[in-house]
């Protein structure tokens, strides 16, 4: 058999169904439910937010290609899967932008004495646009507006987890670059 490998890797990932703790979408999730402020650790933290599905759409984009052509070598390589360079904004920002679809407030709880966090997070997405065409649908206010609200209107009981799935799907598919 001719067997075929290629890596991917993903930034960071936000949308419905996340519910680990120590992470800043579901943090804040259990905090607007419960009617508390959203704890923010490292409010100026910048990182290349995506929704689920854009890394998603990636890998299947690079699996459809790596068994579709003859000639898989260049693509049996790595790659990495994430937004545009304007989607990456701010802890802060994204708190924000996230309070315009679930109102609350949010508080700041740096510690100078937790471990450190990387300030500035990136990911160069140019080799999977180029060599596979693929490249994000949604901008940034778009992924925080569909994961807030999958999990507004999952805590509100006006659908249920498989619906909202369902709901961003279709808005993806039928999304444009």
């Amino acid at each position: 058999p001719n067997l075929r490998i290629a890596s991917a890797r993903a930034g960071n990932v936000i949308g419905g169904g996340d519910w680990a703790e120590d992470r800043i979408v579901p943090d804040a999730i259990r905090a607007l439910a419960e009617g508390k402020p959203i704890g923010i650790r490292n409010p100026k933290a910048t990182r290349p937010w995506q929704h689920v599905l854009e890394p998603l759409s990636g890998y299947l984009t690079l699996a459809e290609q790596l068994t579709s052509t003859s000639d898989a070598g260049p693509l049996a390589s790595s790659f990495n899967f994430g937004p545009q360079l304007e989607a990456n904004r701010s802890v802060l920002e994204l708190v924000e932008e996230s309070l315009r679809y679930w109102p609350g407030q949010w508080e700041d709880q740096s510690d100078p004495t937790s471990p450190h966090e990387a300030n500035l997070l990136n990911l160069v997405v140019d080799k999977a646009h180029h060599q596979l065409g693929w490249q994000p649908r949604w901008p940034f206010e778009t992924t925080v507006e569909r994961t807030v609200n999958w999990y507004r209107r999952i805590e509100e009981r006006q659908a249920s987890a498989l619906e909202c799935c369902l709901d961003d799907l279709t808005a993806y598919l039928t999304s444009t670059n």
